[in-house]
């Protein structure tokens, strides 16, 4: 089933997925891929300090590369014009069930381990009170898979029982900064999020503090997590692993607001993949079909 979202995803090829590169088993560069949570600009900067770790750490070059949007590097890495990616959970179950993709690492924090939260926000002046209030407005999400900016926003309205394309208009906006500055702004009635990025951008002035209020944080999210491509030498894989299981720069943690990064598997994130099949199973038609069955 194909909807709009469908067709977003659909555009995947956009990021140096042209044509299918062999598979080297050394690589004489790390190439890394992000993902477009904000401008590419803005994730370059905010991982640097741990691309040049990197490269020191491997003693080889090191280079960043942020796709076109979240799908496009999946497809990157599936491809394997990439090397390792930093994926959400949507993302690596987008591309994990049509390659062989092996998570390594993710962030873990303080308090919380290797969880974090979405926000979803609604205008300062918002006279709404719970998301039920939301009803009948638009609502900005996120890159459609992204998911702590789409699917986990969705899944908090299914729960407060509003559905999609019934209850509510879903708006797609791609990066979480344009998300929240369409808030900010009133142009929606209220937007989905990564909760540490809506911090950050308040933190930074990005957004005005007087312009938006937090409606709701969602309930732990399972972690980001580093995947390789297949086809990397194992000897080379286990250089990165440990690069990465050993960082103790606190610059080259502090994007990821973490204490360190710990070990992670496949079944880290089967969570995330109830919550599609709930949203899936309230409204067929917005689910984009994502081979996640």
């Amino acid at each position: 089933m194909f909807g709009k979202l469908g067709k977003l995803i659909l555009t995947a090829a956009t990021l140096l997925s042209l044509a299918t590169p062999a598979l080297a088993e050394r690589p004489q560069k790390l190439v890394i891929g992000l993902l477009p949570g904000e401008s590419a600009p803005t994730v370059m900067r905010l991982n640097e300090p741990l691309r040049a770790y990197l490269e020191k750490r491997l003693n080889m070059p090191v280079e960043m590369m942020v796709g076109a949007n979240y799908a496009a590097t999946g497809e990157a890495l599936r491809f394997g014009r990439l090397d390792i990616a930093y994926l959400g959970p949507i993302t690596y179950l987008l591309r994990a069930r049509s390659a062989k993709l092996q998570p390594f690492a993710r962030p873990s924090h303080e308090m919380v381990g290797p969880t974090f939260t979405a926000a979803i926000i609604v205008p300062a002046d918002s006279p709404a009170k719970s998301l039920a209030d939301l009803k009948g407005g638009e609502i900005a999400l996120g890159d459609p898979a992204s998911t702590s900016g789409t699917w986990v926003p969705r899944f908090e309205l299914l729960d407060a029982g509003l559905i999609s394309g019934r209850d509510y208009t879903l708006r797609v906006m791609g990066a979480h900064d344009t998300v929240a500055l369409a808030v900010a702004n009133n142009k929606v009635a209220a937007g989905g999020l990564s909760m540490p990025v809506y911090k950050r951008l308040l933190k930074e002035g990005k957004i005005d503090p007087k312009a938006t209020r937090l409606l709701l944080e969602s309930r732990p999210i399972p972690e980001y997590m580093w995947t390789f491509r297949d086809g990397l030498d194992p000897a080379f894989k286990e250089e990165i692993r440990k690069a990465f299981i050993n960082v103790a720069d606190p610059e080259a943690l502090k994007v990821f607001r973490a204490e360190s990064f710990i070990p992670c598997v496949d079944s880290d994130v089967e969570v995330v993949k109830t919550w599609i099949d709930s949203i899936e199973k309230a409204n067929p038609d917005t689910v984009p079909a994502m081979g996640l069955k």
